[in-house]
Formats: C-alpha cells, sequence, structure tokens
C-alpha cells in the first residue's frame, strides 16, 4: 500500500499521525500548534544550524563541504576564479567518473582531469582519480554525516538515508560556496515519507524508489520540498537498501531528503572509520509535515519504470499480464517524444513472454554492495546465456569493489557470463554499454530519459531502457532476457558481511583540503577555455522565439544533451553546438543568427529590415528605443529543467545569444537557478498560444521588472505579418540577489561589480 495525504499532518513520538493540532495535543498530552510542530521536523533542525540570515522564512546557507564531477568542475572552478576565489574555504571533492572513458576528442577528458589535480592542489581541494569511485558512492562513505549539508553539481546529491541534508544544483550556486556567499531561499515544505513493514525477499530499493516515484512526480507532490524518510519500518531497511531509495528521490522533483538516523547508520560510519559523524536524527515528539506518503514496505512488488522517465511505473506481474497493449502504448507516447528514430517496444513480446537484450547495474542507484552481492546470489552457479541478452556490473567504489572481490560476489557473477566494469557513472546518460539499434535495455541506474542510454535518434539511431532493480535484472539475466521479476524466483540471499578499507583511498585520493598551494600552476588543456563575457541587461528587450516546445515536460538532457557532449563540457563555445541538438536540431543556427544581429547592432551596423519591421510596428502600440535594446534570442518549454543539475543546460543558451526563457513553469529549482546564475530571465506565461515559433517578444522595462519586483508586465508578440499581441508575462519569486544576478548579466558579472566585503 502506497498512500498519499491531501493535508498536512502531525507525527507524534515519531510513530503516531495525527490529522489536526486537536488530535495531535490530545495524542501528545499537551497543546499543540502547526507553527510550533513545524520546527519539530528533522529538517528544520538542519537548516537552522547552517542559516545565516536568523530569519528562518527567508535562508541564507553556508554548507559544511561541495562535490563535483569531471563534467561540473571545471566550469565551476573557472567561475569562481574569475569571480575572486583564492582558496577553497571547504573541502570541496572533485570525482572523476562521469568523463572517465577518455575515448572521444582525443585528450580532452583527460586534460580536465589534470586540470582538477593541479586546482586540488593550488585551491586546497579533494581529488578522486578516474574509476576509484562514482561521485555519489565516496562522498557517502567519505564525507557524509548526521546533521551536515553538501551541495553538489550533481543532480543526484542526495545523502539522506545517512543523515546529511543534501542537494544537487548547477554549478553557479557552487561557485557562491567557493566566493562566501550563501545559498538563498525560502524555507522548502517538509513532506513526511512514513515507512511501515518490511520489504520481501527479492524486492529491492529501486523496486520501493519507482514506486515512490509513479506517485508523486506527475502531480508534483513534492516538487522543491524536503522528503523526511520516518516511521517504522526505517530500522527494517540496511543502509545500503536505504541509500538506494534516498538517491532517487532526485527523480521526484524533490529539493532535498533526509531520513530519521539509528543504529544501523551508527554501524556504517564507525565501519568507514566516522563514529564522530554520527548522531541520532530524529522528529521531536510533535513534528507537522505539509504532507504524508505512506509506504508499507511488504505490499511494494518488483517494479519497471519504462520509457521515458522514472515515473512510468508499473509492476512486472502487470506488465506481463497485458504486455502488448502497456507496450504499445508506451512506445507511442515515446514515439510522440521523440525526433528521428522510432522506438520498438511491442517486438520485444513474444515466445511467451517479454524480452530485453541487456541488463545493467551500476552507479549511485544500483552499484551498491548489498544490490551487486543480492545480484550474485541469483546468479550463483547460473549462466546469462549466449544469445543477444548481454550483462554488465559496474561497482560504485574501490572500496566495494574490493571487498565484493574477497567475498566471491564478483566471481560469482563473472562466471554467470556477466562483465564485471570499472567504477563509473556512464551508463546513467548514455556514455557506457550503450545498447543497438532498436534494443531494450533493463537497468539499475537512475534515469531512463530520452538518449540517456547513447542513442541518436536523428541519425536513425534508436534504443530505450527500462529501470528495475539489481535483482530483478539478475533474474531476468538467469532467463536469458526474458524479463522476470526477482520474487518468481527460489533463492537464498546471503547475509554478506561489510568492511571497508580506507587504505584504497589513502594510496590514491589526493586529499588536500587545508593545505592549498596558491603558487601552484593550474595546468590546462587547450579545449579548456574561459566563459565568454556577457552584457548586462538592458532596459528593454528584444528577443526571437527560436525554439517552440509543446511536450509535457523538457529535460536538461534535452537542453543539452549528455554522451558525446560531455567531451566538450570545458569549452562554452563548442558545447553551445549541442543545444537542444537532439530535440531541436534548428535551434543553434536560429539564435546564432539573432546573436549575430546583436553583435552587429553594438558595432553600429544597420539593423536588418526584418527588426526594423518589428521595431516599426511596435512603435504603433508601445515606445521602443532601439539604439538602447539588446537583441537575444529565446526559447519555449511548457515546463523545461527535469533531470540533471549540470548548468550547461542553461549556459549554453546563454552563450548562443538567449537573454530570456519563456515557460508555463519550470521543472526544478536548480533548472531555474541556472538560468537565473546565467543572467538569463526565466519569465512565467499563462497563454503561449499568443507566440510561436520564428516570433518575436518585445519585453519593456524588464530590468526594472527584475530589480523592483514587479509581479506582471506586459510582454508584446510580433508576427510575421506585423501583428502586435500584449500578454501577460511574470517572473516569479527572485531573491534580491538574483535580481540583481539577471540584471548584471550573469554570476561572474554580478561578483565583479559587487565583491565581497570582509
Amino acid at each position: 500500500m502506497l498512500k498519499l495525504y491531501d493535508t498536512g499532518v502531525y507525527l507524534i513520538h515519531g510513530r503516531e499521525i495525527a490529522w489536526n493540532a486537536q488530535e495531535a495535543s490530545q495524542k501528545a498530552g499537551r497543546a499543540v500548534s502547526q507553527a510550533e510542530a513545524e520546527k519539530g521536523t528533522i529538517a528544520y533542525g538542519i537548516l537552522q544550524a547552517h542559516n545565516k540570515s536568523g530569519n528562518m522564512d527567508q535562508l541564507q546557507m553556508r554548507f559544511d563541504s561541495l562535490t563535483s564531477h569531471d563534467i561540473t568542475y571545471v566550469g565551476i572552478i573557472q567561475t569562481a576564479r574569475a569571480s575572486g576565489m583564492k582558496e577553497f574555504p571547504m573541502p570541496y571533492v572533485l570525482t572523476n567518473c562521469h568523463n572517465s572513458l577518455c575515448a572521444v576528442g582525443g585528450t580532452i577528458n583527460e586534460d580536465d582531469h589534470m586540470f582538477a589535480l593541479s586546482a586540488a592542489h593550488k585551491y586546497g581541494g579533494i581529488y578522486v582519480p578516474t574509476n576509484m569511485a562514482v561521485i555519489h558512492s565516496f562522498n557517502r562513505e567519505m564525507m557524509a554525516g548526521c546533521g551536515k549539508m553538501i551541495l553538489g553539481s550533481d543532480s543526484h546529491t542526495r545523502y539522506g538515508a545517512i543523515g546529511a541534508l543534501s542537494v544537487g544544483e548547477g554549478g553557479g550556486e557552487l561557485a557562491k560556496q567557493l566566493v562566501g556567499r550563501t545559498y538563498d531561499m525560502a524555507r522548502p515544505k517538509v513532506v513526511l515519507i512514513y515507512l511501515d513493514g518490511e520489504p520481501r525477499p527479492g524486492v529491492g530499493p529501486q523496486d520501493v524508489a519507482l514506486q515512490i516515484c509513479g506517485a508523486v512526480y506527475a502531480n508534483g507532490y513534492v516538487k522543491n520540498k524536503v522528503m523526511e524518510f520516518a516511521g517504522p519500518g526505517v530500522k527494517n531497511l540496511p543502509m545500503e537498501y536505504r541509500n538506494g531509495i534516498d538517491v532517487m528521490t532526485t527523480e521526484t522533483t524533490c529539493w532535498s531528503s533526509i531520513w530519521e538516523t539509528d543504529e544501523t547508520t551508527e554501524e556504517y560510519l564507525s565501519i568507514h572509520g566516522r563514529p564522530q559523524d554520527y548522531k541520532r536524527l530524529a522528529p521531536d515528539d510533535v513534528a507537522y509535515y505539509d504532507g504524508c506518503v505512506y509506504i508499507d514496505l511488504s505490499s511494494i512488488e518488483p517494479s519497471i519504470a519504462l520509457p521515458m522517465h522514472p515515473s512510468n511505473v508499473i509492476t512486472i506481474r502487470e506488465l506481463l499480464e497485458n504486455p502488448k497493449d502497456i507496450l504499445r502504448e508506451c512506445e507511442e507516447k515515446a514515439n510522440r517524444q521523440i525526433v528521428g528514430a522510432q522506438m520498438d517496444l511491442v517486438s520485444k513480446v513474444h515466445d511467451g513472454g517479454v524480452w530485453v537484450d541487456q541488463g545493467l547495474i551500476a552507479g549511485c542507484s544500483g552499484g551498491t554492495f548489498d544490490n551487486i552481492c543480492a545480484a550474485a546470489d541469483i546468479l550463483r552457479g547460473q549462466s546469462t546465456g549466449n544469445g543477444t541478452f548481454t550483462m554488465s556490473v559496474y561497482p560504485g567504489s574501490m572500496p566495494a569493489y574490493l571487498q565484493l572481490m574477497k567475498n566471491g560476489a564478483l566471481a560469482d557473477i563473472a562466471a554467470a557470463g556477466a562483465i564485471i566494469r570499472e567504477c563509473f557513472c556512464g551508463p546513467c546518460f548514455g556514455a557506457g554499454d550503450t545498447p543497438a539499434n532498436g534494443e531494450l535495455s533493463i537497468r539499475h541506474t537512475t534515469r531512463n530519459f530520452p538518449n540517456r542510454e547513447g542513442s541518436k535518434p536523428g541519425e536513425g539511431q534508436m534504443s530505450g531502457v527500462a529501470l528495475m532493480d539489481a535483482r530483478s535484472i539478475a533474474a531476468t539475466a538467469v532467463n536469458h532476457g526474458k524479463l522476470t521479476p526477482a520474487t518468481d524466483l527460489d533463492v537464498k540471499y546471503r547475509k554478506y558481511p561489510y568492511a571497508f578499507d580506507r587504505s584504497v583511498y589513502e594510496k590514491r585520493v589526493y586529499f588536500g583540503f587545508g593545505k592549498a598551494e596558491p603558487e601552484h600552476p593550474l595546468k590546462f588543456g587547450p579545449n579548456i577555455k574561459d566563459w565568454p563575457e556577457q552584457p548586462e541587461l538592458t532596459d528593454d528587450l528584444l528577443v526571437k522565439v527560436c525554439s517552440y516546445i509543446t511536450d509535457p515536460v523538457t529535460t536538461t538532457d534535452e537542453l543539452i544533451p549528455s554522451g558525446e557532449a560531455s567531451s566538450y563540457r570545458s569549452n562554452p563555445e563548442r558545447l553551445s553546438e549541442f543545444t537542444l541538438s537532439r530535440k531541436d536540431p534548428g535551434y543553434v543556427g536560429r539564435s546564432k543568427a539573432v546573436r549575430q544581429i546583436e553583435r552587429d547592432r553594438t558595432e553600429g551596423k544597420p539593423l536588418p529590415e526584418e527588426v526594423k519591421k518589428v521595431y516599426e510596428a511596435l512603435a504603433k502600440v508601445v515606445p521602443v528605443d532601439p539604439e538602447h535594446t539588446d537583441i537575444g534570442s529565446t526559447i519555449f518549454a511548457v515546463r523545461p529543467g527535469d533531470g540533471s543539475a549540470r548548468e550547461q543546460a542553461a549556459s549554453c543558451q546563454r552563450v548562443l545569444g538567449a537573454s530570456a526563457n519563456l515557460a508555463k513553469e519550470y521543472a526544478t529549482k536548480r533548472y531555474r537557478s541556472n538560468c537565473i546564475n546565467w543572467g538569463i530571465a526565466p519569465l512565467l506565461v499563462k497563454d503561449e498560444t499568443v507566440f510561436a515559433l520564428g516570433d518575436w517578444v518585445f519585453l519593456p522595462g524588464l530590468r526594472r521588472a527584475v530589480l523592483e519586483g514587479v509581479p506582471s508586465f506586459t510582454a508584446y508578440a510580433v508576427k510575421p505579418d506585423g501583428a502586435v499581441v500584449p500578454f501577460p508575462v511574470s517572473l516569479g519569486e527572485l531573491t534580491p540577489d538574483e535580481r540583481q544576478i539577471i540584471a548584471d548579466g550573469c554570476l561572474i558579472n554580478y561578483y565583479r561589480n559587487h565583491p565581497v566585503t570582509e
């Protein structure tokens, strides 16, 4: 049973739920108010300890540590050093788990790694060499602790199960921390995730996580909120099981997550040599939550998230009862979303079952010690077969890898015919084990967004990913690719002792925090480029709609693809060539044409006839000043920004001359923050039908609206026939700093204009 409640709830003594203050008072034996009970959540206490504003409604936070991987850290360090950073003011972990193959683009991936090592020396950072650990495994093992806050430039920065309130954000927010600024936001609401019961054998953390995603994603139940896990079921989950659920909370669009801690947490931290990082975290005797998700863990079944989203969830049993109809509906929906080659799922139904081509267990969600041990129990003495089905396993860290070698789990998996890979995040974003055209891959990874497996529909390549738990993936492998829930097999699951050998890291990781070497030179490769200069916002703005996307949600992978594009993340101009390349291949050319108009204008060249006619049409209804109006591009998307924290989803638009986004709403705070930090006005519209692809939109008084917090103002769409259509736009809530960042043109300009004063 999984149930969402449509009212706030009170949690009494960490176990009993009350539906109103009166009932809470009766159960608690004292008078209870909502305002006081809101302070009783675990999240409130951690936020209060990290807040510097003195106002718990408007938070200004400093984090305990930062973390980035090799798709994001170059841009962050470049931004921070351009903004005056001299030393990392807190532990900053630089991992190398994304651009690890060093197989695309010549030397440039390894050049990035050497840049990071030199930066760790110069500024005092922690450098984790290639394939030593995926980013979140290292932070769980070495950095997360009870009551801490960790900020990462990867969206799956989630260490709540270890008691650390952790947030995945765009690189601009990390740069702010590096130059002594704060992370500012209104205090988030908190939703109780009440766990009861105990999972059945064969049901894994991904099964629980996917059911949560399916219940809360589409309705926005936890959007930009904290998910707080408590209840009697917590004690029935091993630590790695909790971690596996926790990391997937990112896919719900929540802001962060936190769990109550107990003896299991304490044991985990002690095994990792950090007993001092444990403390008991639990809700107060009375705590108020803005919603509640009740989960009876014993009712959860093996589940599958079909393409193209982790929330597209159904139990494997339900799928196998009616596979053709379900898969036909899924493929039709996917094919409406994809530009180019089409997905074929119905053909996977034959010979009495649903057949898949590949199984992967990998990364921060799948590659945990417990998941791999459970897979080994299922595969022991079995065979994955010599047909088309293949299977690979990627342990999350080398210390875990070492222990899995010692206990024989990897030997059992390899003996069954599966491949043991390195510690690498590639399968999560399309850079490892890319399936053949037309294949379907089942993966215990974090995402199955369009093209996350590496296909290129625009070039005739199409494969798909479904998410499953490691246990059911192993069960499917035993049946040579015939989709099988792990609960269908009679398996004796062993209890494997876990040990952690810290010396693996001590021998290879550079621990430089507090040991900055200011004279140490940064090592640049030829692909590492500075950010191009960006103009400040003018009083008025004229933008052309260069992409118009009507999908219900647009992911960051569609805004800037992962995979082969990752090699160019340190080169803003070159990376920008990939912007919307799989969703709207014409976008880059359209935006460049508008960017050239603005470049010509600033050089004193005459405006093209198209723009002159736009101004002539506007002049009939509103005052215009072409000499003092910047010209840029914009995109419209219904709900952009679901998924990754990568700031390049916004910065690439900015490099191409974008000045604004138009949207019905923004899928995540982190994407909206990325737009703001790159000087892109995050505009909201109620009726997108008033403009279309190729129309011009005039935004008079935009700078004033930004700086003065004008709630709504009038924009004007100029149609090809010269018709001018007024329509309202708004900016939503912005902090004072965010307003100034947009006005200054980007975060780097803001730091240059407003240096930190001691």
